[in-house]
């Protein structure tokens, strides 16, 4: 993919041809937490041009400058363009097969009066800064540089490399407000409704809520609408707090067992047998199977293990799985 990056990258001279860019790893399952910046501020120092790529995205850079973000978690500008009708599906794919050595697919999709300059460059940025919350920050045993080579777009509007950690730390210190719900960045999103009136609602929580399945996660969500993957985090948690999203469930530990509670319920079974052999001709059948064994018959008489609890109490729990782990622990226990 790249080089892995040196001690001192070397500063890069004029870029080569276009190259396409590959697709992006699966999405990760929550935004990785912040750690000391570095690697983006000496690229930028050295004013170095190429592609810092990570484990789930890419930084584009020009002269040190941030010229373009990409990350499997978060929407493309091409995705919310085009979820939002602002350009058609193939005429963003014709923007990217003839941006040319020159980089000129930004410049194509202006002159074809799809978007204003001032359109691009606002969603540009949106996209960049969406990204750039997943994408960052980067360990250099993570990363590989590529020097030389650019974004099809072009540039549209860099950013300086400070700049966009203090906005990407600013834009995580909001989101690390509402850490008691983070459980639901990860779990379909199902509204729930309250008895209790509902509280104020943003156009976009009213919106999201409306579109919420039952099925997609927040980051499938913001991807089928075409959406910001951060502000979508941001909204849900929020919607969570506020009661109107479900939190889901912890999973249940294994539940916890009394010692000899197997040989317990297994001399309650003899007492029951006991009783019932008292009883008629086959209490006097049971009488004498229940006399002591020899050695060499103990092996055939043993009666084949149970493999469900002897008590009720032993598994109190509704999970098959863990219900399943209890059994077999206690068959395990009573034929050691």
């Amino acid at each position: 993919m790249g080089l892995p990056i040196p001690p001192h990258p070397p500063t890069a001279a004029t870029p080569p041809p276009h190259t396409a860019t590959t697709p992006l790893a699966p999405a990760p399952a929550t935004p990785r937490p912040p750690a000391a910046a570095g690697l983006l501020d000496r690229l930028a120092a050295e004013r170095v041009t190429g592609t810092l790529h990570g484990p789930h995205g890419r930084l584009y850079l020009l002269d040190g400058a941030v010229t373009c973000v990409e990350d499997a978690a978060a929407p493309g500008l091409g995705e919310r363009l085009t979820a939002a009708g602002k350009v058609p599906p193939q005429g963003w794919r014709h923007a990217a097969q003839t941006a040319g050595p020159q980089r000129r697919g930004a410049q194509f999709l202006v002159s074809e009066g799809w978007l204003t300059q001032g359109e691009l460059e606002v969603c540009h940025l949106a996209a960049l800064l969406d990204a750039a919350f997943f994408a960052l920050p980067l360990l250099p045993e993570a990363a590989s540089f590529t020097p030389g080579t650019g974004h099809w777009l072009g540039v549209v509007r860099p950013i300086s490399a400070t700049a966009l950690q203090q906005a990407t730390a600013r834009r995580r210190a909001l989101l690390d407000r509402l850490h008691p719900w983070a459980a639901v960045d990860t779990s379909p999103v199902v509204p729930l409704c309250p008895g209790d009136p509902a509280p104020t609602l943003t156009a976009r929580q009213r919106w999201l809520l409306a579109r919420a399945d039952g099925r997609q996660t927040p980051y499938q969500l913001a991807r089928a609408l075409g959406q910001s993957a951060y502000l979508t985090l941001l909204d849900i948690r929020r919607l969570a707090a506020a009661g109107l999203v479900r939190m889901p469930t912890a999973p249940a530990g294994l539940p916890r067992r009394r010692p000899g509670a197997g040989l317990e319920g297994q001399q309650r079974q003899e007492e029951q047998q006991d009783r019932e052999g008292h009883q008629g001709p086959e209490g006097q059948r049971g009488r004498e199977q229940r006399r002591p064994a020899t050695p060499a018959t103990t092996a055939a008489a043993r009666p084949t293990p149970a493999w469900q609890p002897q008590v009720a109490e032993l598994l109190d729990t509704r999970d098959p799985d863990i219900a399943l782990l209890v059994r077999l622990r206690t068959a395990l226990e009573e034929n050691l």
